[in-house]
Order: C-alpha cells, then structure tokens, then sequence
C-alpha cells in the first residue's frame, strides 16, 4: 500500500448548543488521527465569522493542531477582511482558506456582493496586506463549479486564483478519480505547481449526499445511486457501503500521486477515522 500523504480536516461552527457541548470531544477524538490542520468553514453568506473564531480556537486550545479559518468574498469589506486579518494573525494563525463563498439566492451574476466580488481579488488583498504571513488555500472544481458558464472560463478563475498568488488549494469533493486526475493535468499543462489536494466526503446519508452534491455540482455515480437506494434507511450498511467506496477511492488517489486529502468531517468523528483506518497497513 502507498504511504498515505498529509491530510486535514474541514469543521464547521456548531448551529445548536447541543453542537457547542460536543465539539472538544469531536476535535480530541479527530486529533488522535494526527492531521496536518483543520479548517473551519465561514457561515453562509459570511454571516457568522465569530463562530468561525470561536470554533479554530476550540481546536488551538484542544489538540494544538494548526486551525485554518476560511474568508469569504460575499458580503465582505476591505475594512472587515483586514481587522479578520489582523485579528487571526495575532491569534497565530498561518494559514487561510480563501473562498468566493456561496452567492445569495437574488444573485444576478457570479460577482459577489461587497468590496471582492471574485476569490483572486480577495487572495490578491491577503498577500498586499501580510506578504507571506499566511499560507493561502483556495478552491478548485474538478467537475466544474456549477455556476461556471463553461469548463474553459472556470478553469481560466482557477488560474487567476493560483497566478493572485495561492500557495495550495483544495478540491470539491468528488467520486471519479479522473476527474482529479485530469484537472491535475490541465493544471501541469498550464505551467501552476501548486498542489492540488483532493477534496473527500465520507458518505453517511443518503438524502443529506444527494441534497449536497445538488448543491456543488458533484457528480454521483448511478452505481452509488442505486446502491443508496437499495440500502434506504439502513444507516449501518449505507456508512460500511461509504467507507469502502471513498477508502478506495483514496487508494487510487494516493497511488496516482495526489499530495494530500482534505476530508469534510461534517462534524462527525467516527466516518472519517474509518476511512483512515483503511488506508493504514494492518
């Protein structure tokens, strides 16, 4: 079996105070896996950066594991990107995740609302403000970013993100490996070297799945579909069925080079430590 590569961890801030309670033992039991960083994902449409605070501060003060907090375009200003800035640097943040972010429903174009309308912009404003203080992650869609108007003018954002001066970025997550493979190589051929991280989702539900992947543009293989709805509401067989599917699908990942993974925790321990789990020798 390949060496399994780095790999990190998405949170998001907890929504209820039930989430709040368990999040120390949710980032203890994750930490056992050693991962290189977590990252803590912004409310939607920006709205909850406090609990974004709160949450990569929860993992420092838990595990001392790097936290990566993501910034988002919609909604944001110069000024409130630079106090966040500021804010996260005295904190001892390295590294950020930044992001477009998901458009309000009334959007009338892919611009978002505020002072940075595109993540490049944003990328571009981190670097003229701190120079080469944080490591800066960005997005990238293997299977084209479902708002995108061709496969050619998102691959052309993609670029300015990475030219706007992104040290790495990390994937929509996905289930065809090709589709990696292949953004990997139009990425090579258009002379970026920076590393592409695989975005992974464990599968635990299937109407959560089908609603997200809706959402993100991530194709769903029939045959996953079908088996998903063979095994309906048995979630013990649909979270063994998931764990066998994206454990191979890291495999081939790994063994066809990818430099890391990035796993969307969805806040729970159990699935992402599973699918670890099988990529480790024995």
């Amino acid at each position: 079996m390949s060496v399994i590569p780095p790999y990190s961890f998405e949170l998001f801030p907890p929504r209820t105070p039930a989430g709040w309670e368990k999040l120390p033992g949710l980032i203890k039991s994750l930490s056992t896996a050693k991962p290189e960083f977590f990252s803590v994902t912004y409310g939607a449409g920006g709205s909850d950066q406090e609990g974004t605070y709160d949450t990569l501060m929860k993992v420092v003060d838990e595990c001392g594991i790097e936290a990566a907090p993501h910034l988002t375009c919609v909604g944001s200003s110069r000024a409130k990107i630079g106090e966040l800035l500021d804010r996260y640097k005295s904190a001892g943040v390295r590294r950020i995740v930044a992001l477009r972010g998901d458009l309000p429903a009334t959007a009338q174009s892919n611009e978002a609302p505020g002072d940075f309308h595109y993540a490049n912009e944003l990328v571009e404003f981190i670097r003229e403000r701190h120079g080469n203080h944080f490591q800066i992650e960005v997005a990238a869609y293997p299977e084209t970013h479902p708002q995108a108007n061709s496969v050619d003018t998102d691959f052309d954002a993609f670029v300015r993100k990475a030219q706007a001066g992104a040290d790495s970025a990390i994937t929509q997550y996905f289930f065809n490996a090709d589709a990696y493979f292949d953004f990997a190589e139009r990425c090579a051929k258009a002379g970026l070297k920076l590393p592409i991280i695989p975005g992974i989702m464990p599968i635990t539900n299937h109407a959560q799945l089908t609603r997200f992947s809706a959402a993100c543009g991530a194709e769903i293989p029939r045959w996953i579909r079908l088996r998903l709805e063979l095994l309906k509401d048995d979630k013990d067989a649909i979270v063994d069925f998931g764990t066998d599917v994206i454990a191979r699908l890291c495999e081939n990942l790994i063994a066809g080079g990818a430099p890391g993974l990035h796993i969307y925790t969805l806040n729970q321990a159990d699935p992402t430590l599973a699918i670890l789990g099988r990529l480790r020798p024995a």
